[in-house]
């Protein structure tokens, strides 16, 4: 994964919300746009925010990929009785 590639899916219009994958299997959702942060010199961290008050330092090197959900919430099924 690059900055590029990153700041490519921040940037798209409109904003398709996408989680950020972890070498480790974490997932890391991005809602918005703003709630990431890219520095604009070269770095192998970024910031996630999940509040205004708490956030993530992510190194670069441990993204696998981007997944992107369609502008669609996730649901859990719930089973019928």
């Amino acid at each position: 994964m690059t900055v590029e590639q990153l700041r490519i899916a921040q940037e798209a219009k409109p904003f398709q919300r996408f989680d950020i994958c972890l070498a480790d299997g974490q997932r890391i959702p991005v809602p918005s746009n703003e709630f990431l942060w890219l520095p604009k010199k070269a770095s192998r961290t970024f910031v996630v925010f999940r509040t205004p008050e708490a956030y993530r330092i992510v190194d670069l090197l441990l993204v696998t990929s981007l997944d992107f959900l369609n502008g669609r919430a996730r649901r859990r099924r719930t089973q019928k009785r």
